[in-house]
């Protein structure tokens, strides 16, 4: 049974490091920029009795809904405006033979996702619309994350080995309706933690965890165009500004760099964070930076400074963190520690920001 809590983790939270006063024209002040009080909001947590984590959390398109997978086979969505409460999700199950572990949305149309499971080692495609799921693709490897180009027809996934691999929508041979297919890549193997699509289509950013270079990769084509050193350790993490300014990445070695895509130079490093790198995201107007890591916080950063603005509590470590697609609102899930003599571990999801 779900149970909804409001209280912040007992665990004491080291504050961020300030660093030091920015240039004036980079503050929110002298550019106009109104920022939301972010102290001024607790965050909203619901816990589920699992011995599970959710593992992970995404926004549809047009953010009225919400999904997250991970304690089970059954993907959830929720619909935020409405409610929250565990029991008010919408669930789908069938596609899955063991538990979920990743969840996108298709940039195009808020209803269509699709999901993987490296237990079973499948994606499957779903429409918010209907119950039963649109299409399964089983695969060789295990895949660990996904990712949609900007017009839903391609999919980038990589896998537990580190590769990645393409499904591409449309039609082959005597087929009459279009589906997802595996691409042919022409023999190429590509080494890859995360894989994501350029705004455009037609470049990949790849990052992996035993590299400490971000590589480029031009789209069809998959060729290298660009290698910049990221990381002492490994990179795991990178996110693009909505904006197309930066390119956003996190590693082992718990900074984050802020690269200006017109030179390809790391023009900001952020040194708030404590811990390894887990996930990044930039806020709709590419002004804020929320950085998911190995410590039971999740941060917010001024992306135009590097300035920390405020420690959101997390009941756990958190493996992803997604801004809402309009608001200023967070979304981050994970699994409560353990401890000794303490209750048993559960799952559980946070919304931080206005409103919540």
């Amino acid at each position: 049974m779900a149970s909804q809590f409001t209280s912040p983790n007992d665990e004491e939270i080291p504050p961020p490091e300030r660093p030091p006063s920015p240039p004036p024209h980079t503050t929110f002040q002298t550019r106009g920029v109104h920022a939301p009080t972010f102290s001024a909001f607790r965050p909203r947590d619901i816990r589920f009795t699992s011995p599970h984590a959710m593992n992970h959390i995404a926004w549809s398109c047009d953010g009225k809904k919400l999904g997250a997978v991970g304690i089970d086979r059954i993907v959830r969505i929720w619909s935020p405006e409405k409610s929250m409460e565990p029991r008010s999700c919408t669930t789908f199950s069938g596609g899955h033979s063991d538990d979920v572990d990743y969840i996108a949305w298709n940039p195009t149309h808020p209803d269509l996702f699709c999901t993987s499971s490296q237990k079973d080692r499948r994606v499957v495609f779903w429409d918010g619309r209907q119950s039963r799921y649109v299409q399964q693709i089983p695969l060789k490897f295990a895949p660990s994350q996904l990712n949609y180009s900007p017009d839903g027809k391609t999919i980038l996934y990589t896998t537990i080995n580190k590769q990645m691999f393409v499904l591409t929508y449309g039609k082959e041979g005597d087929e009459t309706k279009e589906q997802w297919h595996q691409a042919d890549m022409g023999g190429k193997v590509i080494p890859a933690s995360t894989a994501t699509f350029n705004h455009v289509g037609d470049g990949i950013v790849l990052t992996h965890q035993s590299e400490h270079t971000i590589r480029i990769l031009d789209y069809p084509g998959l060729n290298v165009v660009q290698s910049t050193p990221a990381h002492v350790g490994g990179c795991v993490a990178a996110a693009l500004d909505p904006r197309g300014r930066y390119l956003a990445s996190g590693g082992h070695d718990s900074i984050v760099n802020l690269f200006d895509l017109s030179e390809w130079i790391c023009i900001r490093t952020i040194t708030a964070c404590d811990n390894s790198i887990n996930a990044l995201s930039f806020s709709h107007d590419g002004e804020f930076l929320a950085i998911a890591n190995a410590g039971n916080y999740v941060d917010i950063c001024a992306v135009e400074t590097g300035i920390p603005l405020h420690r959101v509590p997390a009941l756990g470590p958190s493996p992803t963190v997604s801004w809402h697609p309009s608001k200023h609102v967070i979304a981050y899930c994970g699994q409560t520690r353990i401890r000794e003599g303490g209750p048993p571990p559960s799952a559980w999801i946070s919304l931080f920001g206005p409103g919540m």
